[in-house]
């Protein structure tokens, strides 16, 4: 890290101390141990412009509150109420929503990244509204950096603040550009809330109507994001096994023309 990046944090965190509750304690759940790493990211994420990644932070810590993120975890069966201890939602449509968002842990890079295995082309995405998918993915962010982050850090001995995500397009068709709205708030949420959580997004087992999809895709997505983004050939596995062990490979990279389904290497969506 250079000295302007390291004023720059200096400087970010001069700002983060003057954050007054309940801002300060919902930011402890944003950077988990690691609030050095975490002005990195949104530093990064402003082209080090102290400022604009000061006030991109505290928008994000007042969304936090108004959304009431830090419960949703425990919303992810229970309300935490103790006056309405009941599901958020009906148990077959939240099953509904995970079965048909598929995505799951594959294992770790050398580099103790978590790698998640995603099923673009098989994911339906209709089983409930929008709104349901968003908590939902929402949902999965927060396990991801409350839960998995922080145990990939205590097990290799330093901050693990990002991940790696596998998307596999094997089904892929067009009707799926159909939802181009819930992509585009999702990807709003993650670029505006969860910025540089991704270090790489390799595409693999993507069909011919992949390029099509993805000129519809690409221009919805920020320039930083476009630029994480690699096609790899066939199942990708041999590029991947230069970054993780075969182990820790979605299964759908493990042979040619594979299809994503629950297996013991991944973790089924319903467990994030």
């Amino acid at each position: 890290m250079g000295i302007v990046s390291q004023e720059a944090i200096k400087q970010f965190q001069a700002l983060m101390d003057q954050v007054d509750e309940p801002l300060k304690r919902t930011f402890q759940n944003v950077h988990q141990g690691y609030p050095l790493e975490t002005f990195g990211r949104f530093l990064k994420a402003r082209e080090w412009n102290v400022a604009k990644a000061h006030k991109m932070l505290v928008d994000c810590l007042n969304w936090r509150v108004q959304n009431e993120i830090d419960n949703i975890l425990a919303m992810l069966t229970f309300l935490e109420s103790s006056s309405m201890q009941k599901p958020i939602v009906p148990t077959e449509l939240y099953r509904s929503v995970r079965d048909s968002q598929l995505i799951g842990l594959s294992g770790y890079s050398r580099e103790g990244l978590p790698v998640f295995a995603i099923g673009v082309g098989l994911s339906t995405f209709d089983k409930a509204s929008v709104h349901y998918y968003v908590q939902s993915h929402i949902q999965i962010n927060e396990y991801r950096d409350r839960i998995i982050l922080p145990s990939a850090s205590r097990k290799y001995g330093k901050p693990i603040t990002t991940c790696v995500k596998v998307l596999d397009m094997t089904g892929l068709k067009l009707s799926a550009l159909s939802q181009i709205k819930l992509l585009t708030i999702i990807s709003t949420i993650d670029d505006l809330n969860y910025p540089e959580k991704t270090n790489t997004y390799y595409i693999v087992n993507a069909p011919y109507i992949f390029s099509a999809c993805w000129k519809v895709v690409k221009p919805l997505l920020q320039e930083r994001t476009r630029k994480k983004v690699q096609v790899l050939s066939g199942c990708g596995r041999d590029e991947l096994l230069k970054i993780m062990d075969y182990g820790s490979l979605p299964h759908f990279c493990k042979r040619e023309g594979s299809a994503f389904i629950n297996s013991s290497t991944t973790t089924s969506s319903s467990n994030l």
